[in-house]
């Protein structure tokens, strides 16, 4: 089977983000460009979350729908950490397999950062202590460097990540 996905986008919630980046938007232009499956983005965003929890339809095995497309429940994360000597700037992408799920993850990362602030929070942890927090919340939640390649808030990046 193939089928086609965005998993790594933002909500109204982010900066420099459309403010027609809601669920009813996502849905028509994610059917439009011939996707099967969307992100939510920004299930971290208290507001985001909230109509998150209003509108998405749960399919089970960690899907849900809304207006004739399918989603997945997604987040964006910027840790920003000193290491060897620099300071590191990655951003990291959070799938949650249910709304549950995610409201654990959002409790846990609430102790570290605001996140009413931005769709995309600013998290003074190591990416390793991220992963630790969002596996405890859920095992089942998924963990991925985002925009591996680009030179600003990515992993291998040469300017913020470790190159």
């Amino acid at each position: 089977m193939k089928f086609y996905a965005d998993l790594h986008i933002h909500s109204k919630y982010s900066r420099a983000t459309s403010p027609d980046m809601d669920l009813d938007h996502i849905a028509q232009w994610a059917r439009y460009k011939g996707l099967g499956l969307v992100g939510t983005g920004d299930f971290t965003h208290p507001a985001w979350f909230r109509e998150l929890k209003l509108k998405l339809e749960p399919r089970g095995n960690g899907l849900f729908h809304y207006k004739g497309m399918d989603f997945v429940l997604t987040a964006e994360v910027c840790n920003i950490f000193s290491k060897g000597g620099r300071t590191r700037k990655v951003h990291t992408v959070l799938v949650a397999p249910s709304l549950a799920a995610a409201a654990e993850v959002n409790r846990l990362l609430r102790t570290h950062a605001s996140l009413d602030v931005d769709g995309r929070p600013i998290l003074p942890i190591y990416a390793s202590r991220l992963v630790e927090l969002v596996m405890k919340a859920d095992p089942q939640n998924f963990v991925v460097p985002a925009h591996i390649w680009t030179p600003h808030f990515s992993v291998l990046g040469a300017n913020s990540g470790f190159d």
